[in-house]
Parts: structure tokens; sequence; C-alpha cells
């Protein structure tokens, strides 16, 4: 079926063709759900193991990826992590009355953790790779 003969109800929210050479061989796929309470600031500056790809369900994450520009993701949008030395620096709930959820498809190796905290002084010297507000 193409994307113009999906059946009723089936919505293709985001393609990217040119991702599958940052999946590792023998990676496994791991579907992850991330819930922040209301002003949540998330998980500390990090990477992680393999590429993902995610899908805001509920509410506001400010969204900073090492080299874009930090921006609002809400309910029904896409957004997609190379991993590997790419920094996530800020994955916050943007909103301070609500909860915020968004579910991801990681590709990792087995046995490797979701994400991997960057120390400060790592972040500190790459301050030049992150992109103004």
């Amino acid at each position: 079926m193409s994307a113009g003969q999906l059946p009723p109800g089936v919505e293709i929210i985001e393609t990217r063709a040119d991702v599958t050479h940052w999946i590792p061989a023998g990676a496994e796929a791991r579907s992850v759900r991330v819930t922040l309470g209301p002003g949540d600031p998330g998980a500390p500056p990090h990477r992680h193991p393999g590429p993902l790809f995610g899908y805001v369900t509920e509410g506001e994450i400010l969204f900073e990826l090492e080299g874009q520009a930090p921006r609002i993701l809400k309910a029904g949008d896409a957004l997609f992590e190379p991993g590997g030395d790419v920094i996530h620096i800020e994955g916050s709930n943007n909103r301070t009355d609500q909860q915020a959820q968004i579910v991801l498809t990681m590709f990792a190796l087995p046995g490797t953790p979701v994400l991997v905290p960057v120390s400060a002084e790592e972040l500190a010297e790459r301050k030049h790779l992150r992109v103004s507000r």
C-alpha cells in the first residue's frame, strides 16, 4: 500500500529515508514511554546508544538536541535523534499545569543503557555546538 492508499484512520506522521545508517548492526528495537509531570525538567543532558524516533502523545515538551535550536514539541509532533555522539541537551515538560508524554522507539545494541548522562565538563567543552535560543 502506498501512502495515498492507507486505510481510514491510518496516518503517516513522518518518513525518514536517510537514517538507517545510524542503526547499529545487531540492534534491537525498544519501545519507551516517558511521562513528565507538570514542570518536570526531564533527564539531565545525555546520549542515547542508537537512533530513536519519538511521538509526543500528550502535552508539550521543550526539546533541545545538540546542533539544533530548542523547540516546543506538542502532542502529535514527531522527532528523530541520531544517538551516538550527539547530546540530547533538554527534554523537559514545557507546561507547569499538565503532564507531558512521549513514546519512543530506540534502536540499540542489546544490553546497552537507554541513556548515558553527560558530565557538566563535557557539556561546557561542546558549548560551541549548541544553537542559541
